[in-house]
């Protein structure tokens, strides 16, 4: 049975609004940690091909550490292709903290330069939410947001056939019985 995401072709249009999109959030996390654009810096010029199942972006390297939307027919330098067939499988280990299972070809040191920016850029979403609606509210949503997350991580690691489903118990007690409480 083919999956929805193989079955579903966006217009071109939303595809390229989509990319654009994309690499312009990708250079504004980047534009917020300066090793992160020098890193990228000593590889300028180069292009990456990101390939997650039917969808794929290249991108370029700039002289200033950013990402540009590559020209059509650049042979890519590296390529990163989502190795899981499930898109569930990626979101689930991307909420459990961990890189999704990604085949990876091509120029080991650009390779190495993206490895370092997965496992230490993060996107300060509070720090942005503050700029439009405050301090106050902006620490508000960003604990809220955690907070959601930390549930839907629950959620998902309870699950049959979820790591925690071998040991998860319930207690049939009734609510306001002490013992059942310790």
């Amino acid at each position: 049975m083919e999956s929805i995401a193989t079955r579903f072709q966006p217009p071109a249009w939303v595809v390229d609004e989509a990319q654009q999109r994309l690499v312009l959030f990708v250079n504004h996390v980047l534009m917020q940690e300066k090793e992160a654009q020098d890193r990228l810096a000593r590889k300028k010029g180069s292009v990456l091909h990101v390939r997650g199942g039917p969808f794929g972006i290249d991108l370029l390297i700039t002289p200033a550490g950013l990402l540009d939307r590559a020209p059509v027919a650049v042979k890519p330098d590296l390529l990163i292709s989502l190795s899981a067939d499930s898109p569930a499988l990626v979101v689930q280990s991307m909420l459990a903290g961990k890189a999704p299972p990604v085949k990876i070809e091509g120029d080991v040191q650009l390779a190495a330069e993206l490895g370092w920016l997965a496992e230490n850029l993060r996107w300060d979403a509070e720090e942005d939410l503050s700029r439009v609606v405050g301090d106050i509210p902006a620490h508000a949503l960003a604990d809220a947001g955690k907070r959601v997350l930390a549930a839907l991580r629950q959620f998902l690691a309870m699950r049959p056939g979820g790591p925690a489903s071998a040991v998860s118990t319930v207690n049939a007690g009734p609510v306001n019985d002490p013992k059942a409480a310790t």
